[in-house]
């Protein structure tokens, strides 16, 4: 029995479909949050249940991580150890192939670069929209705009291109403890990790937390469904 705070996920997806019938084209949520928190999980389960209900092929996450800039890049600007701040993704690319999913007609192919999480890449055009008229992109400063980064990154224009935004929150603790098992499953030994997650992952957290407000519907995992903050 779902609680009177609590969705499911087919309740999210019904939420999903009672606006896409005001746009004649593709409709693009956003997902913002934290690092950690669970963000590609939700996307992921999302485009399942709503392909489910209204056949294959409807819908497709579109994941910023796409957008990070390679570790040559980052090397070169001494800027690796900093992987997954606000500055280390090609923010212009991201937000021209939003604007492309967005505004081209459903049927005519988008590409959209995925992440690569055993090399730690970006692989270009790894995910290609069609037929999709549901987009559903993650990341975590997709509500950035309300801070001292928006003015030179260009994470404020992020907004102009979503349909609906929603946030997903995750207490601090669960988050250091995801993030830690991520980055020691990823090849780093436990110092190095817990350094990153100190020094790096929990300060963005603590950036994203500010654009909260900034979402339509805030959520948090709760077993199988999510609860309505």
């Amino acid at each position: 029995m779902v609680g009177r705070d609590e969705v499911s996920l087919e309740e999210l997806a019904a939420r999903i479909l009672e606006r896409t019938g005001a746009r004649d084209g593709r409709f693009v949520l956003g997902i913002a949050g934290p690092p950690g928190a669970g963000k590609s999980t939700l996307a992921g389960a999302l485009r399942d249940t709503l392909n489910d209900r209204c056949g294959a092929g409807v819908a497709e996450v579109a994941p910023m991580d796409g957008f990070h800039l390679t570790n040559a890049e980052l090397r070169a600007a001494g800027a690796l150890a900093r992987k997954g701040e606000p500055d280390t993704f090609d923010v212009p690319a991201y937000l021209d192939r939003l604007r492309k999913l967005r505004e081209a007609p459903v049927g005519q192919p988008v590409s959209w670069p995925s992440y690569d999480r055993s090399r730690h890449e970006p692989v270009p055009d790894g995910i290609l929209f069609d037929r999709q008229r549901i987009a559903i992109t993650e990341g975590n400063y997709l509500l950035l705009g309300a801070t001292g980064w928006s003015g030179w990154t260009g994470w404020s224009q992020v907004r102009q291109y979503l349909d609906a935004a929603w946030y997903l929150d995750a207490p601090p603790e669960l988050l250091r403890k995801r993030l830690l098992r991520r980055h020691i499953r990823g090849g780093k030994s436990a110092e190095v990790a817990q350094a990153k997650v100190a020094r790096s992952d929990l300060l963005n957290a603590e950036l994203v937390a500010a654009t909260r407000e900034r979402a339509e519907l805030v959520l948090r995992a709760s077993g199988r469904h999510y609860l309505v903050l």
